[in-house]
């Protein structure tokens, strides 16, 4: 996968998607709303049974009490954390549809640097065009595609100055 001005490239096919709102970034904050550059791998996936069919056999249920950490001065920081959880995070169980499916990637992960970012996920949009947090978005029947197609370590490549 390569994203460019138009979405991303991917198995032959250029999907639209929509990125951070605070552009792309090699000096990548948590909270800045960036996109990092740089060459992503997935690393997991994620879905929620009682909204959406398993999209691949390697993908893993979204369980109620599901949260992620985004607390960068915790341990826990940039990692799956279950309820009660007392410090900063995203819920995974959202009433929306963003989450239905979340593609993981490697960014600041497994082994998190405090405040260098957390959860850059391949999720789905609000609608097109609309920006993320610092994931990149798509529409749900292009998110289901492309989780469909997707194996582990499959390559997320932002560079730094988009093309078409």
């Amino acid at each position: 996968m390569v994203l460019t001005r138009r979405g991303i490239r991917f198995s032959g096919d250029i999907i639209p998607c929509s990125h951070g709102v605070g552009g792309i970034r090699t000096d990548k904050r948590e909270g800045d709303g960036a996109t990092p550059a740089g060459v992503h791998r997935i690393v997991g996936m994620l879905f929620r049974p009682d909204r959406v069919k398993r999209p691949a056999p390697w993908a893993d249920p979204i369980r109620v009490g599901d949260l992620w950490s985004d607390a960068s001065g915790d341990a826990a920081y940039n990692q799956l954390v279950r309820a009660p959880y007392p410090h900063s995070h995203e819920r995974l169980r959202r009433s929306d549809a963003l989450y239905d499916i979340i593609l993981i990637t490697n960014w600041n992960y497994p082994v998190a640097e405090p405040g260098k970012g957390s959860a850059i996920f391949l999720h789905q949009w609000r609608r097109p065009g609309y920006p993320t947090a610092g994931c990149i978005a798509f529409s749900r029947a292009d998110l289901r595609w492309i989780a469909g197609r997707v194996e582990p370590g499959t390559r997320v490549i932002v560079p730094e100055t988009l093309a078409d």
